[in-house]
């Protein structure tokens, strides 16, 4: 006998059949147990529960493959350039003192507990965290990473943990130019504690928490480092995310201490696989290069908002047209999906310069099923029975759009992430009408802007500007 069913109905449902998102009018879902076992019109079986939602959409939940997981210091450096010059970079004096934590363990557990509650709030049901090295004494901590799966663990969130490890590291001098430094055996014993922290971790919490891989920026790893890591990657079958052709300077770095370009150079050390994940893809990828990462089945993880902030666009259309899997990242406050998706359009109609380059459907795939297909999961990112039951509720507020046909481009023309009304991850509500269980929104708000203090404290020793110089008001105090 089948199990009774929670249902849930809508205004719209984005389904899937069929390989591809279908948009149901005047629909139900129904949820046994963690996986979807319906959707569509007049559900047959048992019910326990029926939750009306109304003038809603209920989607599959966004995947974050490049997820904030600490409080973001963007706004710091957001009007106050050069970066370099003002603890974007860290300073050659800085780094020849002995760089030192800015944060303390309890710091950390607010930073956690504050991102992961935004990603819920903003409809994220997997995430892929990562955090800035700035303020760390040289990469995260297996001690963060375990606290952090403590945290997902209480709140329902999916994650694939890893903490980031490095060999080497830019600083800057007073002139402004960067140097790479580097110490292998560090960033080898990075790697053996990520491994040890990885078969640990992978199916904890019902297998919400699964293992992954992340070595820091491919300009601060070793040949060495990279080839271990890929080997990891296949022994434990988990995604690695390695983020490349980002900046200028990386990409100088590469062609300078390895004659090639970054892929050229990934794909010689038997890096690229499917189970690669490469933010973000803008600098120095010809055709071949993208053939290499197409063909080797890795994905490329697009973040279009904090990308843009530094006048910077993926070209999305030319690596869907060439087969390839196109995923999206957050990488930033606010963690909104919605604003990433309306974003990624524009930027790939402006890149392309065409109006239709880019469609809502490419931005939305990208959110939910290419996160998916990017993780090997394809039970993740689509609402068809036998997927997990990882989905949200989205709001569509008297002040949207008249009523249409599709309600996915008035989502980003007039939607947020404040749209998000309710989020279940494997089959349960981590967020039921805005109430996250157990969190206390207001202080938890009070105990990030406490933790994120000490940031402005320690930012005149990481900086080659003055101290007066670092942040310019917008206008002059009066």
């Amino acid at each position: 006998m089948t199990a009774p069913a929670v249902v849930l109905s809508a205004r719209w449902i984005v389904g899937h059949a069929g390989g591809r998102h279908r948009l149901i009018r005047d629909a139900e879902l129904a949820v046994i147990g963690d996986a979807i076992a319906f959707v569509g019109r007049g559900y047959p079986g048992p019910v326990a529960e029926r939750i009306d939602c109304g003038d809603a959409t209920i989607a599959p939940g966004f995947i974050d493959l490049d997820a904030l997981g600490d409080l973001d210091t963007g706004v710091l450096g957001y009007d106050n350039q050069p970066g370099w010059a003002k603890g974007r970079q860290w300073p050659a004096s800085y780094a020849e003192r002995g760089p030192w934590e800015s944060y303390d363990a309890d710091a950390l557990r607010v930073q956690a507990r504050y991102a992961l509650v935004h990603l819920i709030r903003n409809g994220i049901t997997t995430a892929l965290p990562i955090a800035s090295l700035l303020y760390r004494a040289w990469a995260e901590t297996v001690e963060q990473f375990e606290m952090m799966a403590e945290v997902a663990g209480e709140l329902g969130l999916r994650l694939y943990l890893g903490p980031a490890y490095r060999s080497g590291y830019a600083v800057v001098h007073p002139d402004g130019r960067l140097e790479q430094r580097f110490d292998e055996p560090r960033g080898l014993a990075g790697l053996a504690d990520a491994i040890a922290f990885a078969r640990r971790i992978d199916g904890r919490h019902g297998g919400r928490i699964r293992a992954m891989l992340a070595p820091d920026r491919i300009e601060g790893c070793t040949p060495a480092l990279l080839r271990r890591t890929a080997d990891a990657s296949r022994d434990l079958v988990a995604p690695v995310r390695l983020h490349c052709c980002q900046t200028p300077f990386e990409v100088e770095t590469i062609r300078g201490l390895h004659a090639t370009t970054p892929i050229a150079w990934l794909d010689g050390l038997g890096f690229l696989s499917e189970r690669a994940v490469l933010p973000h893809g803008i600098f120095a990828f010809p055709d071949e290069d993208l053939r290499r990462v197409v063909d080797a089945g890795a994905s490329i993880a697009c973040c279009p908002l904090v990308m843009a902030r530094g006048a910077r666009a993926v070209d999305s259309r030319r690596i869907l047209r060439a087969g390839g899997t196109l995923g999206l990242g957050t990488d930033t406050w606010p963690a909104d999906m919605i604003a990433n998706m309306h974003a990624g359009v524009m930027l790939g109609r402006v890149v392309a310069e065409d109006g239709m380059a880019i469609r809502v459907a490419d931005m939305f795939d990208a959110a939910t099923i290419g996160g998916a297909k990017a993780l090997g999961r394809p039970d993740l990112g689509r609402l068809e029975p036998g997927a997990k039951a990882d989905l949200v509720v989205l709001d569509q507020p008297p002040d949207y759009l008249a009523d249409v046909l599709d309600p996915l481009p008035r989502l980003l023309l007039s939607g947020s992430g404040r749209d998000v009304r309710s989020v279940m991850i494997d089959g349960r509500f981590v967020m039921r009408d805005r109430t996250i269980p157990g969190i206390d929104q207001g202080r938890l708000e009070a105990e990030a802007r406490q933790a994120f203090a000490a940031i402005p404290r320690h930012l005149p020793a990481r900086s080659v500007a003055p101290a007066d110089a670092l942040i310019v008001p917008t206008y002059p105090l009066g």
